[in-house]
């Protein structure tokens, strides 16, 4: 089918290519505009976008099957999408999909015959305390039932076809209801997010917003007065690596090359979702942030890469920053000064190898979402090869808050090494999930049973993943200890045997399989592993392979040992960490739970095994959950 945008469309793909250096890297938002006005993109979009941005058919083609959040011409009018990912799983996030795919008549990726549903099996969408989670087309669906889906269900089919461009329905999902659990430690970059109105500049204003900011602009100070302000007060990066902010950006290099300055909301580790929430609620104290950020480090450009799974996000963002420009906050006299600084809103297309910085910065400038050789780093040669500096969202919307208060109040919270809050995103078994900020060098048990109240239903605890599903798992013995507990902050974590990776707990009470539970894991890391380096591209399969043999009954004593020696070969040995996040869970759970892989060879004997094996039963291709 030909495609072609309305002129006041090809004009507007004009006003955003010109946002960037260079055309091509509007190539993802060209593909959202084919999406807005045609419903999908298919093989007529991608050529005439392909026409317009200046690429051939085949770059537009290759970049497209790289991510997994574009809608298809293949797709139905409403597409469900149910969370498998393990935060969701372990709230039951199976059985709602079975029951969908009942009802409907269809399987995983398929479309029922009249072309009204799809349904699809998705990875984290950054929603775990609201598990079992989905979308509806690009609205969020928290904590799914049966019931639920009936009503959902019977009203989608109840609207006439008519009435929409195809591909989007006019019944939308009630509003998501956000929440934080009690919490007896004072939130800094949460305070607000409950409020009413809090999204809102007028909202942002009436509570001192943009006032640091504006001063900063004002007073001429030096900008490498704040990024020692930012380095004395010790604030380490929040989006998983904990590498010192201020340090980042003193390395920027020292030429006469454009500075840009990335905002890293590209939130798709399973079991985190505070990005997300402080994106959606008090999207004016982030850009505060980038416009301090941006002083400092003598960028006028910043670029704020959300991931395509937050669409109404990314509509917040916009909004916002809106909003700022119409107050002469941004722009080329940014509070009446000299200072120019733009923002734009660049949304991914669902992988989480984004999330890694120079993988985003492969996709922000246009292409599949490849992770860069370093060094160099991208503070000497990052976006379009100019000193870029990348941080997480909760990372720079702690900025203005250290510039007004210095860098002694910062550290009054949390430890030497590790000072500031965080926020904690706890997901899994427990009574009250949620997000929680707090003084880093709590103990984890403190956090599991005094402020999110236990594990739900009396259970007993059986194993934490205390940072992100890329960090070892600990064992209830490990947590509960009494003597040198286990506190949350970086290096207590670290001497643990794990890291505080991105602060997202998933707690695993003493029902969980930990071998399903390491299954689901590396189905998520196989199916999200770029392909670029063997050691990775192979290795998260076979390890997935061999865990779902574990899981189906097929796997022999020996495999256990297989299975985490070649673990242990993809540590260290790619281009980005992905390998090593696959296969430093698979070797703790291995290590701590040896006995359950064992049981689950003593379950089956060896003569069903062979007789499996000669049927030519195999797990990755009869499983349910991939």
């Amino acid at each position: 089918m030909i495609r072609e945008f309305r002129p006041e469309v090809k004009a507007e793909l004009e006003l955003i290519c010109a946002r960037y250096p260079e055309r091509e890297a509007a190539l993802l938002p060209a593909m959202r505009l084919l999406e807005r006005e045609f419903g999908c993109v298919d093989n007529g979009g991608m050529r005439h976008v392909a026409d317009l941005i200046g690429v051939s058919p085949a770059k537009v083609f290759g970049v497209l099957t790289f991510y997994t959040h574009f809608r298809r011409d293949s797709d139905g009018r409403y597409v469900f999408q149910v969370c498998s990912t393990l935060p969701c799983a372990l709230r039951g996030s199976e059985k709602v999909f079975d029951y969908l795919s009942d009802k409907l008549g269809i399987g995983n990726g398929e479309t029922t015959p009249d072309g009204l549903f799809t349904l699809k099996k998705v990875e984290c969408l950054a929603n775990c305390d609201q598990a079992p989670c989905g979308q509806l087309n690009e609205d969020f669906l928290d904590v799914m039932t049966p019931e639920s889906m009936d009503a959902m269900i019977a009203e989608a089919r109840s609207t006439p076809f008519g009435e929409v461009l195809p591909g989007f329905g006019p019944f939308h999902p009630p509003s998501q209801v956000y929440h934080l659990p009690p919490n007896p430690y004072k939130p800094v970059l949460l305070a607000h997010v409950l409020e009413p109105g809090s999204d809102t500049m007028e909202h942002y204003l009436a509570r001192g917003g943009y006032q640091i900011a504006e001063q900063i602009f004002k007073s001429g100070k030096n900008p490498d007065e704040v990024i020692e302000t930012v380095f004395q007060a010790g604030l380490r990066g929040r989006g998983g690596a904990g590498f010192p902010t201020g340090q980042k950006w003193k390395f920027l290099a020292k030429n006469d090359k454009p500075r840009y300055l990335v905002v890293n909301a590209d939130e798709s580790e399973p079991g985190t979702f505070k990005d997300k929430l402080l994106i959606d609620r008090d999207p004016h104290q982030l850009i505060e942030g980038i416009l301090c950020s941006a002083y400092a480090i003598k960028s006028k450009t910043a670029y704020i890469y959300i991931r395509g799974e937050m669409p109404f996000g990314a509509r917040q963002l916009d909004r916002a920053i809106q909003d700022a420009y119409a107050k002469g906050f941004l722009g080329k006299n940014c509070f009446g000064t000299d200072f120019a600084c733009d923002i734009t809103v660049h949304r991914g297309g669902g992988a989480y190898i984004c999330g890694e910085e120079t993988g985003l910065l492969s996709s922000l400038e246009g292409g599949r979402g490849h992770p860069k050789i370093k060094p160099p780093f991208p503070a000497v040669e990052g976006a379009w090869r100019c000193p870029t500096i990348v941080n997480n969202v909760e990372t720079i919307s702690a900025v203005p808050h250290i510039l007004k208060h210095g860098p002694e109040w910062f550290r009054s919270f949390g430890t030497e090494k590790s000072p500031g809050t965080k926020i904690f995103s706890v997901s899994g078994h427990v009574v009250r999930p949620g997000n929680y900020e707090l003084p880093l060098g709590v103990t984890m048990k403190e956090l599991i049973y005094d402020i999110c109240g236990g594990i739900r239903d009396g259970k007993k605890l059986k194993a934490v993943i205390p940072g992100g599903s890329s960090s070892p798992i600990l064992t209830a013995e490990e947590v509960l200890r009494e003597e040198n507990p286990i506190r949350l902050d970086f290096d207590s974590l670290a001497q643990n045997g794990s890291m505080l990776g991105s602060g997202g707990l998933i707690v695993m009470d003493e029902d969980t399989d930990m071998v399903d539970a390491l299954w689901n894991l590396l189905r998520f890391y196989h199916h999200e592993s770029c392909g670029q380096c063997t050691p990775c591209r192979e290795g998260t399969g076979w390890i997935e392979k061999i865990a779902g043999r574990f899981a189906m009954g097929d796997a022999e004593a020996a495999e256990i040992d297989m299975l985490d020696e070649i673990a242990w070969g993809m540590v260290g040995r790619t281009i980005c960490v992905l390998a090593d996040a696959a296969a430093m869970p698979t070797r703790a759970i291995v290590k701590k739970f040896r006995a359950e892989f064992e049981a689950h060879v003593a379950a089956t004997p060896a003569v069903d095994r062979a007789a499996r094996a000669a049927a030519g039963h195999h797990p990755s291709r009869n499983a349910k959950a991939h």
